[in-house]
């Protein structure tokens, strides 16, 4: 039977200070914060002896972060990908180009994300295009198919709050880890 673990990622310095203000505050691929970070090593120290055969990560960098720190020190097939990024509905979710990322993680492999990877429109005005509903629903189910068929029995998921909740129909918080039975 598969087991599947989804992971939201740990505070990031998006989430604190539109927490403060209620405002983007304009940070594109934001990072942990400090609590953050806090709280993956915590979630890393929960999971110690959590059997696991895969970690997919998203490439926001804040996914990255807390897979890192989740599963420190312990030698794990990790993949990146952007099919459960998450939708893009605010500077946060912009993500960097892979030849950034790669210099920043070299030991997570970027060479198969298109650049730019997140969802972008060349036409848009501003710092990013929303994401179509349509579009996002469609990926949502896309990614639910590509776990249900994959290899791997035991894998950890590293993503993101709306993309989870539209997965799921819960919505969960920072390092919050949650079982998903693939319906």
């Amino acid at each position: 039977m598969k087991h599947i673990t989804l992971i939201r990622h740990g505070q990031s310095t998006f989430n604190a200070a539109y927490e403060l203000t209620g405002r983007d505050p304009g940070f594109i691929d934001a990072r942990l914060s400090e609590l953050g970070e806090q709280q993956a090593t915590q979630t890393g120290i929960a999971l110690k002896d959590f059997h696991v055969d895969l970690v997919v990560a998203s490439p926001l960098t804040r996914a990255i972060q807390t897979a890192s720190f989740i599963f420190r020190g312990r030698n794990l097939p990790t993949f990146v990908t952007c099919r459960h990024r998450e939708r893009v509905e605010s500077t946060a979710d912009v993500g960097r180009s892979p030849t950034i990322l790669a210099e920043e993680f070299p030991h997570f492999d970027f060479d198969h994300l298109d650049d730019p990877w997140w969802h972008h429109d060349p036409a848009s005005v501003g710092p990013f295009a929303v994401e179509p509903v349509e579009t996002f629903q469609q990926r949502v189910e896309h990614f639910k198919d590509w776990l249900r068929g994959h290899e791997a029995q035991r894998i950890a998921v590293v993503g993101h709050a709306t993309f989870f909740s539209a997965m799921t129909g819960h919505w969960m918080q920072n390092c919050e880890v949650f079982q998903w039975q693939g319906e």
